[in-house]
């Protein structure tokens, strides 16, 4: 009785010893299955931005950079895109630019006529306007920078359907410095909604892709 007591022992240890090495085997199997390290493949961010706002609101670890602006503008985007509430996932990033453009109107032979120049302009519907200093104590009206010659056309042509004809495109010489709006790990509305916006930002581009590392 005790030798088949025994037998009995050894064969339940050995059946036990046979499932666990096989579970273990199936696991490894499994794993190495789901895992194919040789299928991954990295996304570059023009590959990512053609993947549309649903997936896009989908990854990890992505940004979303709309931009670049003008103080004026950056102040009315900022505006339109208050009420998406994105808090700490939003921040701005300042650009310099070599050279530049700038639509201009003037010049004027003192502040207070820039200024009497401005409250015109503004109720004939112009907008994100200043003034700059012209040198030799004049005056400009200032209607915006912008990085490249086709987005300051863009913007002289958009006061010209509001019947202002006097703002002129002028290559500017020293660097301009500009602010990019990023937005972190967009959602999908997020991402739709700035890209809505852009149409209305002349010389402003949304590009996706991943967020830059902070040290």
């Amino acid at each position: 009785m005790r030798i088949v007591l025994i037998l009995l022992l050894l064969a339940n240890l050995t059946l036990y010893a046979y499932t666990r090495l096989d579970s273990g085997s199936s696991e490894a199997v499994l794993l190495q299955d789901q895992i194919q390290p040789d299928k991954i493949k990295l996304l570059t961010p023009q590959q990512v931005a053609l993947l549309g706002p649903a997936k896009v609101a989908a990854l990890a670890d992505v940004c979303i950079e709309w931009g670049p602006f003008a103080d004026p503008e950056r102040t009315r985007a900022l505006a339109d895109i208050e009420p998406l509430g994105l808090g700490r996932l939003l921040t701005q990033k300042r650009v310099e630019f070599d050279n530049g453009y700038w639509v201009t109107a003037g010049p004027f032979p003192n502040r207070g006529a820039a200024e009497t120049r401005v409250t015109e302009l503004r109720r004939q519907g112009a907008r994100d306007l200043a003034i700059t200093d012209a040198g030799r104590g004049q005056f400009a009206v200032l209607f915006g920078t912008f990085r490249t010659e086709a987005a300051a056309v863009a913007r002289a042509d958009e006061l010209a359907a509001l019947g202002i004809n006097v703002a002129k495109v002028q290559p500017r010489g020293a660097a301009i410095t500009q602010t990019l709006l990023v937005v972190r790990d967009p959602q999908q509305p997020v991402v739709s909604r700035l890209k809505e916006l852009q149409a209305q930002y002349p010389g402003t581009d949304v590009k996706i892709g991943t967020c830059e590392r902070t040290t």
